[in-house]
């Protein structure tokens, strides 16, 4: 008589976009060992949308990007399958965290969610340090034991009811494609903050905006050894201290609309 064997766990591979030409096609590939992958994309111009279309193994909706964490819980909720793998576009799944990820849901005592570390990829060079040596992520979890927190509309935080460990493969991410490409990717990161910032009526401030530039770029490059990573290190860490910047910029830009909107009602 054969012994009883638990069946194998479904996995569904999440994955939101917007013009992510030239990154998307790698993603999918690395992915295509999932049971389902599905893409929620936020009316890309660049065929983005019409690639993923035409892509036997994708399943794609689009959907109004209002901000990371709407649409990355609206993406959650789309699943047909109780073990996610998120993903960014950018990012990609070697062939060792693969297998490390389907050994992992199909272990009967896996914890309900999963943290990975990541090699970023400057185009197509490795960046090893500018702060970003001890980056970790939520990526592998339980739908039915999760939910992204509403207090952050950007670097979206999951909740986990239960326990979390960390698969020792990291995920690869290229994070850098062209200058103009990241530095519109930290601009639009920083004016998230700002919202966000703006809606737990935190204030502008004239002395943050000049200190906290300067300490990203300071603590990245130098502290946390971006110098290591040579003209990559300093562009990145340039670009990530710019975002900070306008974080400020947009918060006080905030203000102000807000302050001219209440003065436009007043009696």
């Amino acid at each position: 008589m054969a012994g009883f064997r638990t069946p194998k766990q479904k996995l569904s591979a999440l994955i939101i976009t917007y013009n992510e030409m030239g990154y998307i096609e790698k993603c999918i590939d690395s992915v295509s060992f999932a049971d389902e992958i599905l893409v929620v994309d936020s009316y890309s111009t660049d065929g983005t949308y019409e690639y993923l279309l035409e892509h036997p193994k994708v399943n794609v909706i689009q959907n109004p990007f209002e901000n990371f964490t709407a649409q990355k819980s609206f993406t959650l909720k789309q699943a047909s399958n109780d073990w996610v793998l998120f993903l960014d576009a950018d990012e990609v799944v070697t062939e060792n965290l693969q297998k490390e990820i389907i050994e992992t849901i199909n272990n009967p005592n896996a914890h309900e969610a999963y943290w990975f570390y990541r090699k970023f990829m400057f185009q197509n060079e490795p960046l090893n340090f500018s702060g970003w040596q001890t980056d970790k992520n939520h990526r592998l979890f339980r739908k039915s034991k999760a939910h992204f927190t509403d207090r952050k509309i950007v670097h979206e935080t999951l909740v986990v009811d239960g326990k979390s460990g960390i698969l020792k493969e990291k995920l690869t991410h290229y994070c850098y494609k062209n200058y103009q490409d990241y530095k519109g990717k930290m601009l639009k990161y920083g004016q998230l903050k700002a919202k966000e910032d703006f809606y737990k009526e935190k204030h502008f401030n004239y002395l943050l905006m000049t200190v906290k530039p300067f300490w990203k770029f300071f603590n990245h490059y130098i502290l946390r050894l971006g110098i290591l990573d040579g003209k990559k290190g300093w562009t990145i860490c340039y670009l990530n201290a710019l975002g900070v910047l306008e974080r400020f910029r947009e918060l006080k830009r905030l203000e102000k609309k807000n302050e001219l909107a209440y003065y436009l009602v007043m009696p």
